[in-house]
């Protein structure tokens, strides 16, 4: 069984550590929809990226429950 030499200090325990906080995630609002998206991702609703059309756009599913 593998056994530590010496005792880890705090530091670096704690150097360690450093990267397993937990980070919220980034939103950016898109210029073309106004809708918040993850940075460098496809916008979803419309399918746009960088200017490009790569989805099909989203059709409004809720818009035929709030009528009826």
């Amino acid at each position: 069984m593998a056994v530590p030499k010496r005792k880890v200090s705090r530091m670096k325990r704690g150097h360690r550590r450093s990267h397993d906080a937990l980070r919220r995630p980034v939103y950016v609002e898109d210029k073309e929809t106004g809708e918040l998206r993850r940075p460098h991702h496809i916008d979803l609703k419309s399918g746009m990226y960088r200017g490009r059309q790569i989805l099909a756009p989203k059709e409004d599913d809720y818009a035929d429950d709030e009528e009826a």
